[in-house]
């Protein structure tokens, strides 16, 4: 098992990255290293995210660009890293049809400066890890049966998912042709607290309670595999510390839902939450033009991990939606914060919903 010490973490003010932050000084009982969180604080990374662990002594926040070399190779020298785990991307769908270019920079760019900086600087080492993080979204569609495995060919379909490819084939070349330690994870559509109120479930909630329109891209029975992003994070760990250096780990939540069922379902817990009548939000629920490339289904088979390294979820989904909807509900201070910047003007434009 690799002992952790120095962990760099990319985007880790950011929804997943913040809570893979809080996940190891909370929940990891014998992490005793320093994380460094790099973030631009572009505008998705919202360092109050991490308000509650900032007086920690093993946390430090460094606010730069992934993609200024110079900056991450002080980093990499500062603090002795010999871990990177790498959430830092551009990872909206919709943001990227609308905008690709700001996809290739840091998805590709930034992971090219990334890892290019730990092998230079790591350079014969075995004691250090790179993890990459990545999606579901890179190996295509699927039809009604069948699931993607860590063998899929990859098939992209938007400009946010080839940037992912990109990475992807980046950073494995790194240890076929140089022997870096790494490790790469693709997983399924995340959800849970912090997340940006663009992305499908916090943008329901809030539509809900705020009695808004609920906008449903084409038919709303696309399917995606829900996973709750402290099992995401648990996965990620589990991987870091056990997994074996060049091996690509499925992260599944095995939780298949067509969105505008997960839709009914959120609409019947934030309703009896609230005392809202289900009925009469349902009336809200409006069909919207289909998002251009649109993949169909996603579904992981996530067995290599739980068969190799023992990994297993802890949430159900019910179970993760009631813990979801529950702190959206009780952090209204941390929703206005977010909304006092651009976003809901960018979303009002767009009409955004993420699926």
């Amino acid at each position: 098992m690799r002992a952790l010490k120095n962990i760099l973490v990319t985007g880790g003010a950011g929804f997943i990255g913040s809570n893979f932050i809080r996940y190891l000084l909370k929940k990891v009982g014998n992490f005793n290293g320093i994380i460094i969180n790099v973030d631009a604080l572009t505008y998705a990374g919202n360092k109050n995210n991490l308000s509650d662990i900032e007086e920690d002594q093993r946390y430090k926040f460094a606010h730069g660009d992934i993609c200024d070399r110079t900056f991450i190779e002080n980093l990499f020298t500062k603090y002795s890293i010999d871990t990177v785990v790498h959430y830092a991307a551009e990872s909206h769908v919709d943001r990227s049809i609308i905008g690709p270019e700001a996809f290739i920079k840091t998805n590709i760019m930034g992971t090219f400066s990334l890892i290019d900086t730990a092998r230079n600087i790591w350079k014969d080492r075995n004691d250090v890890l790179f993890h990459h993080i990545s999606t579901d979204e890179v190996y295509g569609s699927l039809g009604e049966t069948g699931y993607f495995t860590e063998t899929t060919a990859y098939d992209p379909r938007s400009p946010y998912s080839s940037s992912k490819a990109g990475s992807d084939h980046l950073v494995k070349s790194y240890f076929h042709t140089y022997g870096l330690p790494l490790t790469i994870s693709n997983c399924s559509n995340n959800y849970g607290p912090y997340q940006f109120p663009e992305k499908l479930i916090p943008l329901m909630i809030l539509n809900i309670l705020e009695e808004k329109p609920l906008p449903v891209y084409g038919d709303g029975k696309y399917i995606r595999d829900w996973l709750y992003v402290e099992d995401h994070n648990s996965a990620v760990f589990t991987i870091m510390q056990k997994g074996k250096a060049g091996e690509t780990y499925n992260i599944g939540g095995e939780n298949e839902w067509e969105n505008i069922k997960l839709l009914y379902e959120l609409i019947d817990i934030v309703s009896s939450k609230v005392n809202k009548s289900s009925n009469n939000i349902r009336k809200l629920i409006t069909y919207v033009k289909d998002r251009p490339g649109h993949d169909r289904r996603y579904a992981i088979d996530c067995s290599k991990l739980k068969l190799e390294l023992g990994w297993k979820q802890t949430y159900d989904f019910i179970n993760g939606l009631e813990h979801t909807v529950n702190w959206y509900i009780e952090n209204k201070n941390w929703i206005d914060s977010i909304r006092s910047g651009n976003y809901q003007q960018w979303l009002d434009k767009n009409y955004i919903n993420r699926i």
